[in-house]
């Protein structure tokens, strides 16, 4: 072993210095770095200190030792920096018992990262498969770096206001927004923070007021995950996001959103890591203390895989508490994150031991009481391939969720499936089924997060184009994604050879799924791109597709400018009527319609109307007539006289017929209205109309 230490231990001690905060921290008045690293069962911690332009050979080494250099399960020390040779990165060895069948895959061979590095660094050498392979990884595994503080982060970057009724969330992938030479953006800045800077003016325009990122914590860039759904370090940005230093062009990029009232969501994923299943690369949590970082299977050989990534990190633990929960301290106090939306939420329900349990949720308390303090949105995705907690089973009682019921429902009455308009006025109502507000269980509305599409599936345009994902390009042999897609192709697979009558369905159809979503009570989230139509060519699952696949086609902007106008309409016009996004459920104040008469809840049916009434808040009425049928129906307007009703919106009519421009109405002259076959009308009584039902 002794070519793993070139150089030997100094003679000369150190101090224990603190157990707290976990990671390299900078003493300034000690001109110091405190080390605190957490490992319950290792045996033996060393300290390896490197410079950036000699990755392989540690300048300093530092054995820590028992009982100087342990409190509890927290191994520490405190050096002074001019004892660390020039040092600007480091890394450990942790040694302890080699017994897979009890969980411990100690290897001192392993250069590990601590997991509480302010930033990674990746040697020349870096190989994400000498890793995964037995033997010493010297040179060839991440390191973490050496930082004082930064003083960008110290200044305060401002915080966008919490929007209320009118939150739009727009979820978008930092590299595939601009990575595309026809997004328009410079072509340095393509693909990284900078460049969703350059592209704010567009958001504007559009009407967001959320953009939600999916993940941008630092990723292994070998790994082959183009989404970032593997996270290797919770406390850095992805370097390759940026054009420079990734810290500061990230705080650039969030308070540029914030100055023109656009809030920032990060999509994290706590639950999981790019170390992977017992194959994967032994990167940093998995020789660092395995048992305590990760659930097992009862033989201890495998990782329990609730998330299907490989391995599910064990966040009933304290490691993996204090983990997640300085992860979100640091973004949203230093970084100036407004919201939190959190991958397969539901693992944190799961005890220390693995075993479900909803009715003591430390973790969740604890988040919620972060959230409160740092004054930040949180967002659930409330289940894993284990378990399913949307609406009141999940326990955290103030969160949003993603609602993949309201897509389900929404989806399958738009396709015209038999049976749903029951359904489709619960998701419309609120989704109060789910989210009740029962005296003692009282939810809000705006708790459910509504969506049509996510980065998982179809996105808009692929969802009215194709009825089979066509994933062959991932390499699984097309077997990966999910097959309930909920899809319909309009009568035609694909778009070679599409025949003018499916295309300008398909374009209806996306007006369809538009209108629902903005008129819907909850709070509306949409994909990048689906307002002007963007594809993915069939793929739902686009998860390593670093390229034209993924990246948005900003050229269907210009040939799909009628859909984008529609979206930008629809968006103006929630925006501009509070009653639709009100605090509490519609209740009295929503009256429910069939074609003609009282809604026809029967299989057969596909018609269904509304009045909501705005006058308690002030606002405007709206009636709302959907046809989900292939044929057209008169409907019959069942509430005040023609002449009081302004149409707005008949999706069935060419742009720009399809929205009427404020100003640009016309009252009607009949109470009967034809509604075109799969068309959704959007009718307008101003209050100074004067008109009683």
């Amino acid at each position: 072993m002794d070519d793993i230490h070139p150089i030997p231990t100094p003679p000369i001690d150190f101090p224990a210095g603190q157990v707290w905060p976990f990671g390299a921290t900078w003493i300034e008045e000690e001109q110091a770095f405190n080390f605190a690293l957490f490992s319950r069962h290792a045996t033996h911690v060393t300290l390896l200190c490197y410079r950036t332009d000699d990755s392989v050979t540690p300048v300093f080494t530092f054995d820590l030792r028992h009982p100087e250099h342990k409190t509890g399960n927290i191994w520490h020390c405190r050096i002074p920096v001019a004892a660390m040779n020039g040092a600007t990165l480091y890394a450990y060895r942790v040694d302890g018992p080699r017994e897979i069948r009890r969980g411990h895959r100690f290897d001192p061979e392993k250069i590990l990262l601590d997991p509480y590095t302010p930033e990674v660094f990746f040697p020349p050498g870096f190989s994400r498969k000498a890793c995964e392979e037995p033997g010493p990884t010297d040179g060839k595994a991440p390191l973490g770096m050496l930082l004082k503080p930064r003083q960008a982060l110290a200044r305060n970057i401002g915080r966008a206001p919490h929007h209320l009724h009118d939150v739009v969330i727009y979820e978008l992938h930092v590299k595939g927004f601009t990575a595309n030479p026809n997004s328009g953006v410079t072509e340095g800045k393509r693909g990284t923070f900078a460049g969703l800077i350059e592209k704010i003016p567009y958001l504007q325009e559009l009407g967001v007021t959320v953009v939600e990122l999916l993940p941008i914590h630092q990723f292994d860039p070998q790994e082959g995950n183009y989404w970032g759904y593997m996270t290797l370090n919770f406390f850095s940005p992805h370097r390759q996001y940026a054009t420079g230093d990734a810290f500061d062009e990230f705080r650039e990029m969030i308070r540029a959103l914030h100055s023109v009232g656009i809030e920032l969501w990060l999509d994290v994923v706590y639950n999981h890591t790019a170390e992977g299943n017992e194959y994967g690369p032994n990167y940093s949590f998995r020789g660092i203390d395995n048992k305590s970082y990760y659930l097992l299977n009862r033989d201890h050989r495998c990782y329990l895989n609730d998330t299907g990534c490989g391995n599910t990190l064990r966040t009933g633990h304290p490691a993996g508490r204090a983990l997640v929960l300085e992860s979100l301290r640091f973004w949203g106090r230093k970084m100036g994150v407004d919201g939190f939306r959190f991958d397969l939420a539901s693992i944190f329900s799961r005890s220390s031991t693995g075993l479900m349990d909803q009715s003591e949720s430390p973790l969740i308390m604890e988040i919620s009481y972060l959230g409160r303090l740092l004054d930040v949105m949180l967002v659930a995705e409330a289940w894993d391939i284990g378990s399913y907690q949307l609406g009141r089973a999940f326990p955290g009682l103030d969160w949003m969720q993603w609602n993949g019921q309201f897509r389900d429902d929404v989806r399958s009455f738009v396709k015209s499936d038999p049976g749903m308009v029951g359904p489709l006025m619960q998701r419309l109502y609120g989704s109060n089924d789910l989210f009740p507000d029962k005296l003692h269980e009282t939810y809000r509305p705006h708790q459910s997060i509504n969506f049509i599409t996510a980065h998982d599936g179809f996105c808009l345009y692929d969802l009215v184009s194709y009825n089979q994902k066509h994933n062959e390009a991932n390499g699984h042999d097309n077997t990966d994604g999910s097959d309930y897609n909920l899809s319909w192709n309009c009568g035609h697979e694909g778009d070679i050879g599409t025949p003018p009558e499916v295309e300008a369905l398909r374009r209806r159809q996306v007006r369809n799924f538009c209108a629902v979503l903005f008129l819907a009570h909850g709070t509306p989230m949409m994909v990048a791109g689906d307002e002007f139509l963007n594809t993915q060519h069939g793929n739902n699952n686009p998860y390593n597709q670093d390229n034209e696949i993924a990246w948005l086609d900003w050229g269907r902007l210009q040939q799909y400018g009628d859909v984008f106008r529609f979206f930008k309409l629809m968006i103006a016009f929630r925006k501009a009527h509070p009653s639709i996004g009100r605090p509490t459920f519609w209740r009295e104040d929503v009256t429910w319609y069939g074609a003609d008469g009282p809604p026809d809840l029967g299989p057969d049916s596909h018609a269904l109307a509304y009045c909501l009434h705005g006058d308690s808040l002030g606002d405007d009425d709206i009636y709302v007539m959907i046809n989900s049928h292939w044929e057209e129906c008169f409907f019959h307007i069942q509430e005040g006289s023609p002449s009081d009703w302004l149409r707005l919106v008949d999706t069935s009519r060419p742009c720009p017929d399809d929205f009427v421009q404020p100003g640009q109405e016309h009252s009607l002259e009949s109470h009967h209205y034809l509604v075109g076959a799969r068309s959704v009308v959007v009718l307008l009584r101003p209050r100074h109309s004067g008109a009683t039902t």
